[in-house]
Formats: structure tokens, sequence, C-alpha cells
């Protein structure tokens, strides 16, 4: 295995919105959001389950710029399932261990028109990109 980062550290959905991410081989998701949005986290069991709301994020980090000209800004707010921008972007960490029993998904949802890009991390197994469990859909 060479030494990129996809597989080794990290997995990806680049166009995240609405999808149950699956978190059964990582240690938590990192979800990247832009637009002037507001975004809502939940968890579900099983792929296609019913989700509910994860008040999950306590602290978030903003961004001015979508293309890195801006530093990144901690926020802080008491335990909620939705961050909310008016423009840039943010980036918030859900670890598996905020997930309530049995739940083996993660969704993020958008009130209008906002981007989510998921990045799964702490990986717990090590593979070659093509042998990457599927992380949404039914096989997942």
């Amino acid at each position: 295995m060479g030494m990129e980062g996809l597989g080794r550290r990290f997995n990806v959905v680049p166009i995240a919105a609405g999808t149950l991410i699956s978190v059964k081989d990582c240690a938590g998701v990192e979800f990247i959001v832009t637009g002037n949005d507001t975004f809502t986290l939940a968890s579900a069991a099983t792929y296609n389950g019913s989700t509910t709301p994860l008040a999950a994020i306590t602290h978030y980090f903003t961004c001015t710029s979508t293309a890195g000209a801006a530093a990144w800004v901690e926020a802080t707010q008491a335990a909620a399932s939705t961050v909310v921008i008016a423009s840039g972007a943010a980036a918030f960490y859900v670890d598996c261990a905020d997930l309530p029993a049995n739940a083996q998904y993660l969704k993020v949802s958008v009130a209008a028109s906002g981007l989510v890009f998921a990045i799964t991390h702490g990986l717990l197994t090590e593979r070659l990109p093509s042998l990457l469990r599927q992380l949404s859909g039914s096989a997942s």
C-alpha cells in the first residue's frame, strides 16, 4: 500500500447532503459545509432507516473563504443538531462515541442549497482505496 491518505487515513463522500453515511469502520466523520444555509445532523440505525436529530454539535469552525484565503475560527454552541452559516464554510466533527446505541449512519440535511462534504477518518482498518467499504447505499 502506498502512502496515500485515501484508504489509510480517510474515506470521503464528496456530495453528501441528505445522504446516510456509514460509520461502521471509522472513529468519526468530519462534515465540511458551504453556503448560506442551515445544516441539520441526524443518525439512523440502518441504511434508509428513520433518522433522529442528533444534538452532538457543540463546537465547529467557520471560514469566510471557500478558497482557503481566510483562517478558520472556532465557534461554540450548546449541544445542537444544527449549524447555521451565512456565507463561507463550516466544519464540524461527529465522534462515533456520540451516536446513540445501534446507530450506524449519519446524515446532514440542508434547508436550501448548501453543499456537504463528508470525510470519515480514524479508519479502523487500512485498505487499498479499491477495497474500502462503500459509505452509502444498501451495501454500506
